[in-house]
């Protein structure tokens, strides 16, 4: 419990507990990356043996929801999965028990075995660092016929100018085999970097998101609000809310994605992070969702498109990347007022929802994670072949 309370109290101040942050950049530095492990038949292999490097996550991580969702989907497929734990930040250590119990309780089964640090490590088929932070230590570890990098956003743009933001922005030039969630992000990395990149759509799990069920509303506007998250451009979706309160004073607004309660100039309702069985029944019984995406799109678009919620977005590249246009979704610009109009228009226009709300639901019908794991496990077996023809004899 000590140690436990210890983790907690210096995961916000970022005590260093005596050592220097990030020592896996430097090390990498010093030694450059540790020579693979020649393996001629690893990309062949029915079963391989998958580790990926996971950064440290709270409840309601979305990234971290996505990670495990294609691991059960890699499970499936009988790949043999672990999880490594890698905090760079030299924070109070945590049990590989505690992990384990958190990851199960905010995000589900997890059909892979589970670990906080490395003391266990003793190879893999391939490893896949799943972040910046973990893109060093992915470098590092031995006995690896080939390294991945599941990418699932343009990390650089979480930082202010900062050495984080270099370093996030040094991972893509590291020679790694880039597998992105969505076009856009393959794209960008191809053109900015030079680098080997493939995608796949981000998945959907129709068993939980789907229009069944009736009783949707006609004044309820829901919307994602995880304020520890600054590219869901909060500060935005408030202002644009203000004003469809002062106009629609009626109007049922809910936020959910944050822990606690936001001060706002309107009242609302506080949904908090729901479990997901409840937040598809507040897609399905809500008028309209609204989900902002200022770097990469978000996997809570699509989920409320599958539970056939029209769904206003910011008029972005990667959503028009990985969503289309205006057939199966609301786009609008950067601006509070165009925001609030374009959520009135939806609002107003009943037919104009119907519509919306079946081209949404038929754009993801077959998004899958069972097709996304597919896909990725596509992507390593080419990582594992374009290794292994670069390994010296």
């Amino acid at each position: 419990m000590i140690r436990e309370l210890a983790r907690r109290v210096a995961h916000p101040l970022g005590l260093m507990r005596g050592r220097e942050r990030f020592e896996a950049i430097g090390a990498l530095a010093r030694s450059g990356p540790t020579p693979l492990v020649t393996d001629p038949e690893a990309a062949g292999r029915e079963r391989l043996r998958i580790a990926v490097l996971v950064p440290p996550f709270v409840r309601g991580s979305g990234g971290l929801a996505t990670i495990l969702a294609l691991v059960r989907a890699l499970a499936a497929r009988g790949h043999a999965c672990s999880l490594w734990l890698e905090d760079p930040h030299r924070r109070a250590p945590e049990r590989r028990g505690s992990v384990e119990r958190r990851l199960r309780e905010h995000f589900g089964s997890v059909p892979a075995e589970v670990h906080s640090g490395f003391s266990a490590w003793t190879g893999a088929h391939v490893v896949v660092a799943s972040g910046w932070e973990t893109a060093a230590r992915a470098l590092l570890l031995p006995g690896c016929s080939a390294r991945a990098y599941l990418v699932q956003d343009y990390e650089p743009d979480f930082f202010p100018a900062s050495a984080e933001a270099r370093w996030a922005e040094q991972t893509y030039k590291q020679g790694l085999f880039h597998v992105t969630a969505g076009p856009w992000l393959a794209e960008l990395l191809r053109e900015r970097f030079g680098a080997r990149a493939e995608w796949f759509p981000l998945g959907v799990d129709h068993g939980l998101y789907h229009a069944g069920g009736g009783g949707r509303r006609d004044d309820t506007v829901v919307v994602y609000a995880r304020r520890a998250t600054p590219r869901r451009a909060v500060p935005l979706a408030l202002l644009a809310l203000a004003e469809l309160h002062r106009r629609r004073g009626h109007l049922r607004l809910v936020l959910f994605g944050e822990e606690h309660p936001m001060r706002t100039s309107f009242p609302y309702e506080h949904a908090g992070v729901l479990p997901e069985p409840e937040l598809a029944g507040l897609y399905r019984e809500a008028t309209v969702g609204v989900s902002l995406s200022l770097t990469n799109y978000s996997r809570v678009s699509q989920e409320m498109l599958a539970c056939g919620l029209p769904c206003v977005e910011l008029d972005t590249p990667s959503v028009r990347a990985a969503l289309g246009g205006e057939d199966a979704l609301t786009l609008a610009p950067f601006d509070p007022v165009g925001l609030a109009g374009a959520i009135e228009e939806l609002l107003d226009d009943p037919g104009l929802r119907a519509e919306r709300g079946e081209a949404g639901r038929r754009l993801v019908a077959d998004r899958t994670w069972d097709k996304a794991g597919e896909q990725l496990e596509r992507c390593l077996r080419e990582a594992l072949a374009a290794a292994q023809t670069n390994v010296p004899e």
